[in-house]
């Protein structure tokens, strides 16, 4: 969702919120599935995470855009947002996100009466673990946490700049 050009900051935030429901949506997939020995394709379920690529509308790939704006004025009465150098330095950005699969391998359990066990008795199972998921569901929830405070703080600065 592209919000508007002179508000960055929500658009900076609504982006570091997509990205953390997106990653607490693959935890979740990730929990509900620690059982679960055979998928489509016959193996085991193999753990799924998220890989976060960003790039400036400069084409870096660092991860900080390097924008900066000053104000400039037309008269004594009227201010406007100004572009530096007439580059539009307020586009955006572009952020992406993959989802890819662990291929470690899971845990193997003796138990003979399981329908997926092979001719030993053995059994593979997903290399999801639950404290590690558990661990990344928090991290996501503070991260998502701290975007919606951001938000909020650039919300309230906008309004209490209308209020000038």
């Amino acid at each position: 969702m592209k919000i508007g050009p002179n508000f960055n900051s929500f658009n900076i935030s609504a982006n570091g919120m997509g990205v953390q429901k997106k990653r607490m949506d693959l935890v979740a997939e990730n929990i509900a599935n620690t059982g679960t020995t055979k998928t489509e394709d016959g193996s085991a379920y193999k753990r799924k995470f998220l890989s976060i690529s960003y790039k400036d509308t400069l084409g870096n790939s660092n991860g900080i855009a390097q924008t900066s704006l000053k104000l400039r004025t037309r008269n004594a009465d009227h201010m406007e947002l100004g572009n530096v150098n007439g580059k539009d330095n307020t586009a955006g950005s572009a952020l992406s996100s993959e989802i890819f699969e662990d291929d470690s391998a899971g845990e193997v359990q003796y138990m003979p009466d399981h329908p997926d066990a092979d001719a030993e008795g053995y059994v593979k199972m997903p290399n999801v673990n639950v404290v590690t998921e558990m661990v990344d569901m928090i991290a996501a929830t503070r991260n998502y946490e701290a975007n919606l405070t951001a938000f909020n703080a650039a919300k309230q600065l906008a309004k209490d700049s209308l209020e000038i």
